[in-house]
């Protein structure tokens, strides 16, 4: 999507020139004047580095519902001036770079109001740009290094219709999710791969994510926490049997032991993988069980709760995987950087479960079940457009394709 995206843009290129030195009769122009008084305040101070965008109220919280709705009458009124300009993606673009391209990105920073507008449309990347480069990716889950690569120049050039049907879509996800909240709950936001443990209408923690494959995305869920599994087994779920044990298993005889998964039949017989045809889905009908261990696909901890589709949380060996800008790389579950504090969240009002014995646990290696005394509400949330109190809005990448951006792409004759 990104290099078709690359190709539109390119071909827009004159016209993007043109909009750069547009008169003021321009709606762009018109935009950027109004501009200049609004967002006027903060960047003096925010030169060398970005601003800090998430504040401490949840996602989930009717204080967020009426700054989306804020935030969708703020992008209606930049829709009808005519939007923003795209951004050339002919280059990487950070301090120092000059030309047409930083002008119009500095035209597409402050009618979004990432740049204050008194700085002007120049051809200069300047620190004042780079902070603003900053706070534009951190609100769309850009890793924030102010510099415009790929990713940023696709989230420059969505247009601001496609982003306000966006927001009016998600606008509805989050009138109904935010209904009869508990005080205590905590939620996973798929497509920002982030949870937050909520209390009393405050985050207390948020924790950085890793979710579903497009192929095998995490699900919809509305349950409650009952169990936490420390240093558990893991047992391997058909699906991943099929699509992934096998082929490892033909490429790599030695996978199953390498990784201390054990084979079992119907009865219970343990049985070696030479005893298994891997040619065929003979696998599909054994049970593989992974020991508890470092090595564990589920790491130290495992998060229980009733569902459906047999999803669930869980620590993971592979933590470099946080550091990654697309973390949708699970099978459905959903795996939690810093999980052992969130662990002693849950655990908080849990006889025989402090902290000092639930920091033991992740280094003991015992098999132990705690039952939570009191089970903790979850969701599991599609949110793709949010707006903070303090008007910030933000916005993530459509991943599974549930938000109907294409279609209105497709209606509209908006280029995406």
């Amino acid at each position: 999507m990104i290099s078709a995206r690359i190709a539109i843009l390119s071909l827009a290129l004159p016209a993007i020139a043109a909009a750069t030195a547009a008169s003021a009769e321009d709606p762009i122009q018109q935009i950027l004047q109004q501009q200049q008084s609004e967002w006027s305040d903060g960047f003096d101070a925010a030169a060398s580095s970005a601003p800090q965008i998430r504040g401490d109220i949840p996602t989930l919280s009717p204080d967020i519902v009426g700054a989306a709705e804020h935030a969708i009458l703020q992008y209606s009124d930049i829709v009808a001036r005519g939007g923003w300009p795209m951004v050339p993606p002919e280059q990487k673009l950070k301090v120092g770079s000059r030309g047409p391209a930083v002008a119009a990105l500095r035209q597409r920073l402050i009618i979004s109001g990432d740049l204050d507008a008194s700085l002007g449309v120049t051809e200069a990347f300047d620190s004042y740009v780079k902070a603003a480069v900053e706070r534009f990716q951190a609100r769309h889950g850009i890793p924030v290094d102010g510099v415009i690569g790929d990713s940023t120049f696709a989230a420059l050039n969505v247009p601001a219709a496609v982003r306000l049907n966006q927001l009016s879509t998600n606008l509805t996800r989050l009138k109904m999710s935010t209904q009869k909240l508990p005080d205590r709950f905590i939620m996973v936001n798929i497509p920002a791969a982030q949870v937050e443990a909520v209390e009393n209408g405050v985050v207390a923690s948020r924790h950085t994510a890793i979710v579903g494959k497009v192929d095998r995305p995490s699900p919809i869920v509305n349950s409650k926490i009952h169990e936490i599994n420390f240093n558990p087994f893991w047992t391997v779920p058909v699906s991943i049997i099929r699509k992934d044990l096998i082929p490892h298993m033909q490429k790599n005889p030695n996978y199953l032991t390498d990784y201390k998964i054990r084979i079992y039949d119907q009865q219970g017989t343990e049985l070696q993988p030479s005893q298994v045809n891997w040619n065929s889905d003979e696998a599909t009908k054994y049970m593989f069980r992974q020991d508890p261990g470092d090595f564990n696909s589920m790491g130290n901890v495992k998060i229980n709760f009733p569902s459906p589709e047999g999803v669930y949380m869980h620590d993971t060996p592979g933590k470099l995987l946080f550091n990654n800008e697309f973390r949708f790389e699970s099978s459905g579950c959903v795996r939690i950087q810093g999980i052992r504090e969130l662990i002693k969240w849950v655990l908080r009002d849990t006889p025989d479960w402090d902290p000092a014995t639930i920091d033991q646990m992740f280094v003991n290696g015992q098999r132990v079940d705690a039952r939570v005394a009191k089970p903790v509400p979850l969701y599991w949330v599609y949110v793709t457009a949010w707006a903070n109190v303090d008007g910030v809005v933000h916005f993530r990448n459509d991943i599974y394709g549930l938000d109907g951006l294409e279609q209105y792409a497709e209606q509209t004759g908006t280029a995406l």
